[in-house]
């Protein structure tokens, strides 16, 4: 009998782990780092941005709520995900929509106490991040362009977060200088913006099924797969614009090579959206634009690989 109950109090835990999907966690803390490091604050050491609590109170809210946003996405996506995902949703039904909703208050709970705690603009920007991702899964995801906006920028938020807090951080005297670093951060977030819409849009022709019988107002439903298809070719080509920017204008050290890669891989990408009809070749879409997404978190690091091979930014003025 204590076997038994250890083993479902495994897999209620495991269970719960799929529904805020911890596997993307870390991903984000080690992205939001990294950008903090290379893009948004390249003049400071690298220990001091390590070592920074507000940052690490920032990062850790930003964790706790997209893991909250995810318990309530499948809170209202879980008749949904049985047609689409029938394997991921018998495990996440594990636990209880009620235990799930008592998770995500308490999760929003503690990240309101941590926000309040940095400042009251913490606490806005969160209060506010933390009604959209509700109100999101509740209502808009639900229909076309709209939603699919909505979904790619509630995952580029916490990265301004991070932009945000730095800047009331400077000096009036280099906020001037600030702006043109801003620039160079809205391209990486443009590009990133485009590729996570891009995303949302294959998910939209991966779900279809499951859209349908639930009443989902998706482009392809709406509008048909070519249409849809049309949409993503326009956004992709639209890459270019972001990528050129970086390599032509701004200086992104090796990061470069990474940005040759995506196109090379973007142009394979369409070719073969073309030919897809299929939820198989879809996801299969859909899971090379998140090894491109995965790779450009890593890929952060050539912009001045220096801090890994020579430590130079970590220990300078030790």
């Amino acid at each position: 009998m204590f076997n038994r109950k250890n083993k479902l109090l495994a897999l209620k835990i495991i269970s719960l782990f799929s529904v805020v999907r911890g596997y993307n966690i870390p991903i984000i803390i080690l992205a939001q780092y990294l950008s903090a490091i290379f893009i948004l604050a390249p003049e400071m050491r690298a220990l001091d941005i390590l070592l920074d609590f507000n940052l690490f109170l920032i990062v850790f809210a930003s964790s706790i709520t997209i893991a909250s946003g995810y318990i309530i996405n499948n809170f209202y996506d879980s008749r949904k995900d049985l047609i689409n995902r029938p394997n991921k949703s018998m495990l996440d039904r594990l636990v209880s929509q009620s235990t799930k909703l008592t998770v995500y208050f308490s999760l929003n709970l503690i990240v309101a106490l941590i926000a309040s705690f940095i400042s009251w603009r913490a606490f806005l920007f969160f209060s506010a991040y933390i009604f959209l991702i509700w109100f999101y899964s509740h209502k808009i995801k639900k229909y076309p362009i709209v939603g699919n906006l909505m979904a790619a920028l509630l995952a580029v938020l916490p990265f301004f977060a991070i932009l945000l807090y730095y800047y009331t951080k400077l000096p009036i005297y280099e906020i001037e200088n600030y702006k043109n670093q801003f620039m160079v951060i809205s391209a990486h977030a443009t590009f990133l913006f485009l590729l996570l819409l891009i995303r949302e849009m294959i998910k939209d022709l991966e779900n279809i099924t499951g859209d349908l019988v639930n009443n989902y107002k998706t482009i392809p439903i709406i509008y048909g797969e070519a249409i849809a298809k049309q949409l993503i070719t326009v956004l992709t080509l639209a890459t270019i614009i972001p990528v050129y920017v970086l390599i032509d204008i701004y200086d992104v050290g090796y990061m470069d090579i990474y940005f040759y890669a995506c196109v090379i891989v973007l142009i394979f990408f369409l070719l073969y959206l073309w030919k897809s009809h299929s939820k198989g070749q879809f996801l299969l879409l859909h899971n090379v634009l998140k090894f491109l997404i995965v790779a450009g978190v890593f890929c952060i690091v050539l912009i001045d690989p220096s801090v890994l091979w020579h430590g130079k930014k970590l220990l300078l003025s030790f």
